[in-house]
């Protein structure tokens, strides 16, 4: 879709990618390992895949939620698909922690407080998630 800013991405950081999704970081300095699994082709539900494609998104999803937790120890994982803003199917995979900006509100909500600032290695990251999602994800 022409218009769509997830089939045309003007910037992004792709942590990982095969040809049917990826994983980007979406840069928030106050959810560091906040991240978005897109699948790669224009759809707008979970239920437009088939089923061996769901189950593939999942796993890539379920994936990126083990090697944050395994890197940052959140007190919790978010898992979110909305789209009402960006019809593309997609994820959020956002780590929170009871001293983050909104806990325990959605970060989309007024913020609470100032967060302790939080890093995420990218390059080990990147590796892990790699090498987890090439032995058959988590």
């Amino acid at each position: 879709m022409e218009t769509c800013s997830l089939c045309h991405p003007q910037n992004e950081t792709v942590l990982w990618h095969d040809r049917l999704c990826r994983v980007i970081l979406v840069g928030d300095h106050d959810y560091p390992g906040y991240c978005r699994v897109i699948w790669q082709s224009h759809v707008k539900e979970m239920s437009d895949l088939n089923g061996s494609a769901r189950e593939h998104l999942m796993r890539v999803v379920y994936a990126v939620e083990h090697v944050l937790r395994d890197l940052m120890h959140p007190d919790k994982i978010n898992l979110a698909s909305f789209g009402n803003q960006v019809p593309h199917l997609h994820w959020h995979v956002i780590p929170r922690f009871y001293d983050d900006t909104h806990f325990p509100d959605p970060i989309w909500s007024n913020p609470k407080r100032t967060g302790k600032q939080r890093h995420l290695d990218r390059e080990i990251f990147t590796q892990r998630l790699g090498q987890l999602l090439a032995h058959g994800g988590a």
